[in-house]
């Protein structure tokens, strides 16, 4: 299936990462790594499209508060099911975000409120690099996709901007592409999910009628400073973005070859 010629109209940002380019002249593999958000909501015509790109293996990033709380997924076929939450209850951040998101209570939140949303974004981005949860979850989904069974791997979180982007970066980077290519499709869930973004911040006006439109914003959507906040602390924390892959993930020289061989053409 052309990596450009199919949607999901209940995961709007549904992607083939199949087509883009890497910096030794060579192309992700089509068909084989598409990231999602989660999938509780498609429509029968999107079940159709999903047994078309027949994954093999589905990798779920939500912890069981996230599970509990959505549509069960929709799935066809019978792909291996992968949990792997990425997520820290005890991070502030996190919380805070799903406060505001689900219409919670946000006693307690004062410090990290203060900051504001954006700022509590960019905190989850950090962590992304630094939390436990985090380096294992993501590299356990790196590993499964170096296993040719385990293709197409299809992976998601909720809303499938930040867990699944950031492991669309380290996926993408592994593989040789570019960090201006890899920025650029992370930014395209903005593109792709306008008309859900403004449903979605509507309701979170509704549900608190004292938020402001800028904090369902910066919630809502991905951010260049968002993926930078990670990009800085892999810096900072091992010293560039390769060394973040081999120290703090175990992508080795071997596992990325693995993944060139099964994932490019």
């Amino acid at each position: 299936m052309n990596a450009r010629k199919w949607e999901l109209v209940g995961a709007p940002n549904a992607r083939d990462l199949g087509g883009l380019p890497t910096i030794d002249g060579r192309r992700v593999r089509v068909g084989r790594l598409i990231r999602t958000s989660a999938l509780g909501r498609l429509t029968e015509d999107d079940l159709t499209v999903l047994g078309r790109l027949a994954p093999a293996c589905v990798v779920d990033l939500r912890d069981d508060s996230e599970t509990a709380l959505a549509p069960p997924n929709r799935l066809v076929g019978d792909p291996c099911l992968v949990r792997l939450p990425v997520l820290d209850p005890a991070q502030p951040a996190f919380t805070y975000l799903s406060a505001l998101l689900h219409g919670h209570d946000l006693d307690g939140y004062d410090e990290v409120a203060r900051q504001g949303a954006a700022a509590a974004m960019a905190m989850v981005y950090r962590w992304f690099v630094t939390g436990a949860a985090a380096r294992e979850g993501f590299a356990r989904a790196v590993r499964l996709a170096t296993d040719p069974a385990n293709l197409p791997l299809l992976f998601h979180c909720s809303a499938g901007k930040d867990r699944t982007g950031w492991l669309a970066v380290v996926l993408l980077t592994a593989l040789g592409v570019d960090e201006e290519t890899v920025r650029v499709d992370y930014l395209r869930h903005n593109e792709l999910t306008v008309a859900l973004r403004g449903a979605m911040s509507a309701a979170m006006l509704r549900q608190r009628p004292g938020l402001d439109a800028e904090t369902a914003r910066a919630v809502l959507e991905v951010r260049p400073e968002y993926l930078d906040a990670g990009y800085d602390e892999a810096r900072r924390v091992y010293g560039s973005f390769d060394a973040y892959l081999a120290d703090g993930l175990g992508v080795t020289a071997e596992v990325r070859a693995a993944l060139c061989t099964h994932l490019l053409d």
